[in-house]
């Protein structure tokens, strides 16, 4: 299968949001799981709430919340553009945030339910012989974790490449700039005779979906079998 020079510059625009994405996204995804796993507060049903938003709301809506908070003359993206010159509309890193809210949701609850699945008891015994909550966190909690981890990272992975809605609202369908596949495959679908576009996209789009997917499985299987959970 052969895909033009525009195809492939989708796909490569596709897989580069998606790593961003996901990658940028790990930190507070560690942090926020291991908070709602492991902390109660009042108005934690509010936060868990607004943490999984993205997952039920339209992506359409999630679109336009972001361009009303970061667009250009957003509540934020106004002093963005005014103090450091940054513009997300338009952009492969508007593209990046748009992707990363939306699959974010999905880290979160991969991690909180590995830390969830974790014995409780081994935090406390590594804090009886002198770690700070912090060190029992990086040397126990978080090597016990790795699976979920892992597994919400990959299937993160998954959804970016997947994202269609609030990428289209937020910066628009830019060849180039934000065209990723679903973009791609929503523009050949208007096109006459784009039928062979998008279904070439479409077979792309199934297998890097699929392959993210099974890599998940693997890779959690593996981590399981060393860490001896298995």
């Amino acid at each position: 299968m052969l895909l033009t020079p525009e195809e492939w510059t989708a796909v490569r625009l596709s897989l580069e949001v998606a790593f961003w994405a996901t990658l940028c996204s790990l930190p507070p995804a560690i942090l926020i799981g291991w908070v709602l796993a492991r902390f109660e507060f009042p108005g934690k049903g509010i936060f868990d709430g607004i943490v999984h938003l993205p997952l039920v709301l339209p992506k359409v809506v999630v679109g336009y919340l972001l361009l009303i908070v970061l667009g250009n003359r957003g509540y934020l993206g106004q002093y963005l553009h005014e103090w450091f010159g940054i513009s997300l509309i338009f952009s492969t890193a508007g593209a990046t945030v748009a992707a990363a809210v939306v699959s974010f949701p999905l880290t979160v609850n991969a991690i909180r339910l590995a830390i969830g699945g974790i014995d409780k008891g081994i935090e406390t015994a590594a804090r009886t012989l002198g770690a700070t909550r912090l060190d029992a966190f990086f040397t126990v909690t978080l090597p016990l974790m790795m699976p979920g981890v892992l597994s919400g990272c990959l299937i993160s992975l998954a959804s970016a490449l997947g994202e269609f809605g609030a990428t289209i609202t937020f910066v628009s369908n830019v060849e180039g700039q934000t065209r990723t596949i679903p973009l791609a495959i929503y523009s050949a679908t208007h096109m006459p005779d784009g039928d062979a576009m998008a279904l070439r996209l479409t077979v792309v789009s199934v297998i890097l979906a699929l392959g993210s997917l099974m890599l998940a499985e693997m890779a959690d299987k593996r981590i399981r079998v060393a860490l001896g959970q298995i």
